[in-house]
């Protein structure tokens, strides 16, 4: 199982503040859990496997990317808007 630090570290790529990132990090080692992703795409979900699909998504600040990259997959796949960031605390 990922924990959330090393997707909080990982995810200093983007920019955002602390806490956004540890919120995106939680929901990441979430879904990592879940099994969710590896069921529908075959492939873990690690640290590295985020920030290359983050990276493909508009350039704004983390939360933004990591929702953007949730949508897709809600759309290809179905029954991931559980994890989209909501709000943070600063």
């Amino acid at each position: 199982m990922r924990e959330p630090a090393a997707f909080a570290d990982a995810l200093t790529v983007f920019s955002g503040s602390d806490a956004e990132r540890a919120a995106v990090a939680r929901l990441a080692a979430d879904l990592a859990a879940s099994g969710r992703y590896e069921r529908d795409t075959g492939r873990e979900l690690t640290p590295p496997e985020v920030v290359e699909h983050l990276g493909d998504a508009p350039a704004e600040r983390v939360a933004s990317r990591w929702n953007w990259w949730i949508g897709s997959l809600d759309l290809a796949y179905g029954e991931y808007a559980e994890f989209v960031v909501r709000r943070w605390r600063e």
